[in-house]
């Protein structure tokens, strides 16, 4: 048999069926992310073009109003980056289990003559 048959192969199933289904539903949700963010970008860009025909914000701040965007979504992003990093997760019961994982392998290396060093 060969590997494609198995699902030893590339494609991570046994038949090209699922396979191409998998690849034609992650390309839809992609195509509306896409979708998502352009529909937004025109949004805003409709936006800043109507402050800047109409007179209800002065000229001179209209021009700067993509500056303070970018701005603004840099500071969002480190403020998320942050509130992450503060409410990061612990897992003490992983901590223990991967202890567990380090001493074995060193006692599986020692037994291969593998200088793992000592603690």
């Amino acid at each position: 048999m060969s590997a494609s048959r198995t699902g030893v192969g590339g494609d991570g199933g046994g038949d090209g069926v699922s396979s191409r289904s998998g690849r034609r539903k992650a390309s839809h949700s992609q195509m509306k992310h896409i979708f998502k963010i352009v529909a937004i970008l025109v949004a805003i860009s409709a936006i800043w073009v109507a402050l800047l025909e109409t007179s209800t914000v002065p000229r001179s701040y209209t021009w700067l109003l993509p500056i303070y965007l970018v701005v603004a979504l840099g500071c969002y992003g480190l403020f998320m980056v942050g509130f992450g990093l503060m409410f990061f997760p612990t897992c003490p019961q992983e901590a223990i289990l991967l202890q567990q994982d380090i001493v074995e392998a060193k006692e599986f290396l020692a037994k291969k003559g593998v200088d793992v060093g000592s603690e």
